[in-house]
């Protein structure tokens, strides 16, 4: 009998509206194993269950939960699982934008990196990608792991402690301030102030409190509050204070409020 027949395999796939993400894939594989193959992006691993083993450039790795594992682009790799049960793995395919090409040499070296906090941070950048309307926290999270994971490959570059930068954190309010409703990516934002997308977010976190995405969404939650009082339907008020859709606006709203808007909305009523 063929073992074979057992393999389940589960994969979710998309590209969200993030500068420098090719692609977002999540999958869950019991016996499927790759065969060598390459692509024109890094790919940026996490193993959520099981372990990957494989082979980058006749070296043999693997990929324990803890570990964040980062392949350049155009080197030929395989995989295939470690454990009885399969691997849950979640990837970000990265363009050049995010990683250059003087990394990859650094990246066949040293493939898997174990930083609890990279890992961190990359788990709760794919959290932010699968939510529709959340692009600039997602922006923010991706710059972040961008920065770290040059600074294991160049340590040299790591980057010391951020000075202070309160004009700068005042011009970025000022731009989210405009753009509550239409917002603004961080790569508009950081050509327009200027300053580079880490430093920025930086400087607006250390000046007020709190990071940028969370500053708008705080402006759009407390316009909605104000339509939703007056008897608007939050499908309406959704649409014009700059949320995704309703299910974006509910997510949000009851976060900061602690109930949702419909709740909030019968609250008023006399």
């Amino acid at each position: 009998m063929d073992g074979r027949r057992n393999d389940q395999r589960s994969v979710s796939a998309w590209r969200p509206r993030v500068q420098g993400v090719v692609e977002v894939f999540h999958a869950h594989y019991t016996e499927y194993a790759y065969p060598m193959h390459v692509h024109d992006a890094w790919t940026l691993l996490i193993v959520d269950d099981g372990a990957v083993r494989y082979d980058l450039d006749r070296h043999e790795h693997g990929t324990p939960h803890d570990t964040v594992s980062l392949l350049p682009p155009h080197v030929p790799h395989n995989g295939s699982p470690a454990t009885p049960d399969g691997f849950r793995k979640r990837v970000l395919y990265l363009d050049a934008s995010r990683l250059g090409d003087e990394l990859i040499g650094p990246a066949v070296d040293a493939p898997d990196l174990r930083d609890p906090l990279l890992r961190r941070r990359v788990g709760q950048l794919h959290t932010a990608l699968a939510l529709p309307g959340d692009e600039l926290e997602a922006e923010s999270r991706l710059t972040f792991v961008g920065e770290r994971l040059r600074s294991h490959l160049v340590p040299r570059q790591a980057a010391g402690a951020e000075r202070r930068d309160p004009d700068l954190a005042r011009r970025l309010r000022e731009l989210l301030d405009e753009r509550v409703v239409e917002g603004i990516g961080l790569a508009e934002a950081a050509a327009l102030v200027p300053a580079h997308p880490a430093h920025l977010v930086r400087a607006f976190s250390g000046a007020y409190g709190i990071a940028p995405h969370q500053y708008l969404m705080s402006r759009r939650v407390d316009r909605a509050r104000r339509l939703l009082l007056a008897g608007d339907a939050p499908a309406d008020v959704a649409g014009v204070t700059g949320f995704y859709d309703q299910a974006h606006l509910t997510r949000h709203f009851k976060r900061l409020v602690g109930v949702t808007p419909g709740r909030y909305r019968g609250s008023g009523a006399r």
